[in-house]
């Protein structure tokens, strides 16, 4: 199949450097606009995706996210917001980046043309046929994405992927590949841009779908989130407030001897 390499092809503007400010920022943002309309088209895929992540979830495996640069990164953020946004353990969704937890602030030089380390990587976490692992990469190229991803095909581990061209050696790999085809970025090569949007939106989609279709949020609520903080606090006696009828100081009262919003309500419930 053929493969192009449309994160890499010429920018549509040129002399950026003779744009004002307010140039600039229409300009940029005319280019965003187009990233949504790229993740719809690929709303099939990221369902079927979806649905290997939440059953084997559901049978007590995890997800794993790799990638290098911006695409690590986002991969790494995603999975950090897990915890205190659902309440699920650390373990559960795992973000890993070429070069190790240095390359999140700082680039490692030559760490993602590694053809080993990403099965290293996984298997340091006793990587199995109940976890699920998600390339991303923008280009699609990453040797250190795509050779863990094959050793997990050969490992019976389902795979899955985020690259934003079309039938790149990644996508290929991949048994369950999502392509949001974004084009060339707004400054030739600059995948954080558009391609970086594009991978955040799809990310978003993949871990709040399967929380949600794994109980940990009702109505529209996270009764699960973490209370790290007096914002989430309030928020959550705000929630038991809603769904109990009850005053704020009561309401107060339940989240601290309960610690949180399932229990509170649940312990109320089954109490009256």
């Amino acid at each position: 199949m053929s493969f192009t390499k449309t994160t890499e092809q010429d920018s549509h503007y040129n002399h950026l450097e003779k744009m004002s400010i307010n140039e600039l920022l229409n300009s940029i943002n005319n280019e965003d606009k187009t990233v949504p309309l790229a993740v719809e088209k690929a709303l099939p895929e990221i369902e079927k995706l979806i649905e290997q992540i939440v059953n084997k979830l559901k049978s007590g495996g995890r997800l794993f996210y790799m990638g290098a640069g911006t695409s690590g990164r986002l991969g790494i953020l995603d999975a950090s917001e897990c915890p205190p946004t659902f309440g699920v353990s650390h373990d559960l969704v795992i973000g890993l980046i070429a070069g190790g937890d240095s390359a999140i602030r700082k680039a490692v030089e030559f760490a993602e043309d590694s053809l080993t380390q990403g099965w290293e990587d996984l298997k340091a976490y006793n990587i199995n046929s109940n976890d699920v692992v998600v390339g991303i990469a923008a280009s699609g190229t990453t040797p250190y994405v795509i050779a863990a991803l094959e050793a997990c095909n050969k490992n019976n581990i389902v795979t899955g992927c985020i690259t934003c061209n079309h039938n790149s050696p990644l996508s290929q790999t991949a048994q369950f590949p999502i392509e949001v085809i974004v084009g060339p970025e707004f400054v030739t090569g600059s995948s954080r841009m558009k391609a970086g949007t594009a991978q955040k939106l799809v990310l978003n989609m993949i871990t709040t779908a399967t929380m949600i279709q794994l109980g940990h949020v009702k109505g529209n609520k996270m009764v699960d989130m973490q209370l790290s903080n007096n914002k989430l606090v309030d928020r959550g006696t705000r929630m038991i407030m809603d769904e109990l009828k009850v005053s704020e100081k009561e309401a107060q009262q339940l989240l601290s001897e309960y610690g949180s919003v399932r229990l509170a309500v649940k312990n109320y419930n089954n109490g009256n």
